[in-house]
């Protein structure tokens, strides 16, 4: 489906029987329509080089493994459904015409409580961080091992990706990040070659688990008990991934709202249920990940903010400043590291 399309079905579509009168919501990957009871996410149709959403039948695939997976985490999943067009009228789950697409169908919650929007606002509460803890810790401790090895050179890749942004970095802000990138990616290949046994030893011990992948504040809702939603499908090595690169996720994210005494409680809260970290040793290696974490984020939010400026959308703005709010934050940590910026 294209972008014109999806404007149509969320504003004259029909789900059984009632027209859905949705609110449209894009991301980078997908498109969700938010009706009054549910929310439908559509997948683009297109691909990139960490997926493929670019044929009919994949997208029927990776919704349908996004449904299963999620089911891990929350009970708002419910199922898969197909989406048709007959002339102009268009119908989610039944219907008459051309087969188009198909819609992860979920229940939809009250965005004023995602936990992104209550650090926004200030309300996010100690207790809660406390219950999502608890949740998580109780999740990590239930996932399948994953035994893949360690592989020192794609690991590289990782961080040192952030290079492919550089030319929009110095569009959108000139000299302000010039140098330090080159000075975390030199710092970032010595920290793993030098710890490159202790990544493989984690590997054999267990902490290298099939996870959410993408635990950031944007993908929790703050209900009476947490919900987490919205795991990486479209990619396994993304969410399979050791314990600590996911706590460092959240920590970080945390952080770059200046959330650091709340950081520190939901890890200390996690550790009273599960401790995955064995060595001193493993306190490095997740200040590592909060680095490599912070780098992502940032990359993601000028990919999504290059996208909007592109297609001349509402909302490019706000992704440049939190680029800023990431790159920040790995500057700041690149710093503690001991990096001369």
């Amino acid at each position: 489906m294209e972008s014109n399309e999806i404007k149509k079905l969320a504003k004259e579509g029909e789900f059984e029987g009632e027209n859905i009168n949705g609110l449209l919501v894009e991301t980078h990957i997908s498109w969700v329509i938010l009706g009054q009871d549910y929310a439908f996410k559509i997948k683009k149709p297109f691909k990139l080089n960490f997926l493929d959403y670019s044929t009919l039948s994949l997208r029927k695939k990776f919704c349908e493994l996004e449904l299963l997976l999620n089911g891990r985490f929350s009970n708002i999943y419910l199922d898969v459904l197909p989406i048709y067009q007959n002339g102009g009228k268009w119908n989610i789950g039944k219907g008459e015409g051309n087969l188009r697409d198909y819609a992860v169908r979920m229940k939809r919650l009250d965005g004023n409580k995602r936990m992104d929007q209550l650090l926004e606002t200030g309300k996010i509460k100690d207790f809660q961080i406390k219950e999502l803890a608890k949740e998580i810790a109780q999740i990590h401790q239930n996932s399948p091992v994953i035994e893949t090895p360690f592989e020192l050179s794609k690991t590289k890749e990782f961080f040192n990706d952030i290079e492919s942004i550089d030319v929009y970095l110095k569009k959108k802000f000139g000299n302000e990040y010039n140098g330090w990138i080159e000075k975390g990616i030199e710092w970032s290949n010595e920290f793993l070659e030098k710890n490159e046994k202790r990544f493989r030893e984690r590997i054999k011990e267990g902490y290298q688990r099939d996870l959410h992948g993408d635990l950031h504040s944007g993908n929790i809702f703050l209900e009476e008990k947490p919900v987490i939603f919205d795991c990486i499908e479209f990619e396994e090595k993304f969410r399979q991934i050791d314990i600590l690169y996911e706590l460092a996720f959240l920590c970080m994210d945390l952080e770059s709202f200046n959330e650091i005494d709340r950081a520190e409680l939901f890890l200390s809260t996690y550790k009273s249920f599960y401790n995955p970290f064995k060595l001193e040793k493993d306190k490095e290696l997740f200040f590592y990940y909060k680095c490599l974490r912070a780098n992502i984020r940032a990359k993601v939010q000028v990919l999504g903010a290059v996208e909007k400026g592109v297609n001349q959308k509402s909302g490019e703005d706000k992704l440049w400043n939190k680029v800023k709010r990431y790159l920040n934050l790995l500057k700041r940590y690149l710093g503690e590291a001991g990096i001369d910026l």
